[in-house]
């Protein structure tokens, strides 16, 4: 069973629901709202990006909107999905706002593991959401809001201890992580170099790159893969040609586009798309 908030005064769409809101990605689309996969008891495989993805049991995985999902099996889910009028219009601290470690700010795809502590605390909260969803009156909004403040925290908190991540406030490298990836989501199909990237952080690409360091990727490598996984949800998605996806990604010579490409792939777009009719 689906249970659906919406406001009509601003847009706002809840919805928390089970493995049947997955059959729609059946055949893979864009996720259109942050969602949240909870695999309780059983395994639930998907496909994110052309990449095949298992969430474990007593697992969560977050997405974005703009990541095309596929869902090929699995039941006993929990899914959240929320869109940017429902929370992140909301003032939040960086690392729990839509542009935190959950979506934004982490270069892998998140997943959240409970151990049987966890799987409590997260099983209460998600009943309380249940109740919120059924009490309808003038607070409603806002207890829903506040309650997904909570379930992005926890996830928050237990994903930075699974990473080791431990940092100081407005200073840390993981921060400028996040606002770097934020800025790369923004800008990506006009703004290739590192320096616009830098002179919107108020840093030298120099003083980017070292900041960078430690955390095994290079600025410029970040937009680059961002570029090319743009290409390759375009070749996997659409119908436009390699010389369409270029112009659309901001290179006005499609074989610029073609060398970054196959620098990341070892295959040219055209070969790429050629591969994946093959196996369709």
């Amino acid at each position: 069973m689906t249970h659906t908030f919406k406001e009509f005064s601003t847009n706002a769409i809840f919805n928390i629901g089970n493995e049947t809101d997955l059959l729609p990605f059946k055949k893979a689309k864009q996720c259109e709202f942050y969602t949240f996969i909870w695999a309780n008891s059983e395994a639930i495989d998907i496909i994110i990006d052309s990449v095949p993805f298992t969430i474990e049991p007593h697992s969560i995985l977050a997405l974005t909107p703009i990541q095309y999902l596929q869902y090929v099996n699995g039941t006993d889910a929990t899914v959240y999905q929320f869109n940017r009028e429902f929370y992140c219009i909301k003032d939040h601290d960086q690392e729990v706002s839509c542009v935190g470690i959950l979506f934004f700010g982490n270069t892998n795809i998140p997943i959240i593991h409970l151990d049987a502590n966890e799987q409590q605390k997260f099983k209460t909260l998600h009943e309380v959401f249940i109740d919120e969803l059924e009490t309808e009156d003038n607070i409603q909004a806002e207890m829903l809001r506040m309650l997904m403040a909570r379930f992005i925290i926890k996830s928050t908190r237990l994903l930075k201890a699974k990473e080791g991540i431990t940092e100081t406030p407005k200073s840390s490298k993981v921060d400028l992580l996040r606002e770097f990836n934020f800025l790369v989501e923004q800008h990506f199909k006009t703004e290739h170099s590192v320096s616009f990237y830098a002179d919107k952080l108020f840093k030298s690409p120099k003083t980017l790159s070292n900041n960078f360091a430690k955390l095994n990727r290079s600025p410029l490598q970040i937009i680059h893969q961002r570029i090319v996984l743009e290409a390759q949800r375009l070749l996997s998605y659409t119908d436009k040609s390699a010389k369409e996806i270029a112009y659309d990604i901001g290179f006005e010579d499609a074989s610029h586009l073609s060398r970054l490409f196959k620098k990341h792939t070892t295959l040219s777009p055209s070969d790429y798309k050629k591969r994946l009719n093959s196996f369709s």
